[in-house]
């Protein structure tokens, strides 16, 4: 097996256990995802939001939040699972369009 294979049989194993992101903290009550806390939670867990966070969390906004679909944050676990994979496969395919237009760019011809 040629080694591109094994990375697109690799990513294509990552994007379709991205759920378990989801699954798995629903499974044990845990709660949300380590690092993927909102301005609420931070609060909840530290007593206070840093100011500068604050005053940074108008800055960005994530283009799918929640790694789900408008009107889909209230679906049962199936359908997020789905969001989960379908946001997985969508922000690989930028990563690599933006790397290949970086090398084109990048790679001189002479």
């Amino acid at each position: 097996m040629r080694t591109t294979t094994k990375l697109w049989l690799g990513i294509a194993v990552l994007i379709l256990i991205s759920p378990l992101g989801l699954v798995l903290p629903e499974y044990f009550k845990a709660g949300d995802a380590w690092g993927e806390w909102g301005m609420g939670t931070i609060k909840e867990l530290a007593g206070y939001v840093p100011k500068g966070l604050e005053r940074l969390s108008s800055l960005w906004s994530a283009p799918v939040p929640d790694y789900a679909f408008k009107g889909w944050g209230e679906k049962p676990l199936v359908n997020l699972s789905i969001a989960y994979i379908i946001s997985a496969a969508i922000g690989i395919a930028v990563c690599i369009v933006i790397m290949f237009l970086l090398g084109k760019f990048l790679a001189k011809k002479e």
